[in-house]
């Protein structure tokens, strides 16, 4: 068990990104489809059950969630959509804010896309690594509820999501990953250190 993000605390919840605490130190970013399993993916990198909002009703998260991990660097779960009941107006909002984060935030290091394993390459999973790649942010694709394929099956979708990064001049890596049996979280936390430019 990793003590560094351990200590994972909430800080900040931000509607905007001019609402943010101070664009200052290093944070990554993680990005998802509302039933992509981005709130466990976080709560198991950081060791804990409830850090992050797991909820039934996906599209809970509607704001900049940011987490303090020391005094330098951060966490921040980005709003999640594509399931949530809200309406298209909110969710170009959304949009524009998400653009804008990424493309201005000079303190963030990398993103993270969490993608449903079973179902990657969605519409948004898209428009995200199209937008990292843009804003020059390495990324770490997270292929969530690795645990429900089989291992044949998990390798094909991992190819295939590799294939689609293979087209874009970013930095990436691609792991399978499971909340449940742990699988993967290492791995990530290994990228995560790297990217925080942690000592």
């Amino acid at each position: 068990m990793n003590p560094f993000y351990q200590q994972a605390h909430f800080i900040a919840s931000a509607p905007r990104i001019d609402q943010a605490p101070p664009d200052e130190g290093r944070e990554i970013a993680f990005a998802g489809r509302s039933n992509a399993g981005k709130s466990s993916a976080i709560n198991a990198l950081c060791h804990q059950k409830a850090l992050a909002r797991t909820s039934k009703t996906p599209g809970r998260t509607q704001h900049l969630v940011f987490f303090g991990l020391d005094d330098e660097r951060r966490l921040v779960d980005l709003p999640g959509y594509g399931y949530a009941k809200v309406s298209e107006t909110l969710k170009r909002q959304w949009q524009a804010h998400l653009a804008e984060y990424l493309e201005r935030r000079r303190s963030l290091g990398g993103l993270v896309i969490v993608m449903d394993i079973r179902h990657p390459l969605a519409e948004f999973d898209r428009q995200m690594i199209a937008w990292g790649a843009r804003a020059e942010l390495p990324l770490l694709v997270l292929l969530t509820k690795a645990d429900k394929l089989s291992r044949n099956a998990a390798a094909q979708s991992r190819h295939k999501v590799q294939q689609a990064l293979a087209r874009e001049p970013v930095e990436h890596q691609v792991l399978p990953f499971s909340a449940l049996q742990r699988q993967g979280v290492e791995e990530a936390q290994a990228w995560l250190d790297a990217k925080l430019e942690r000592p």
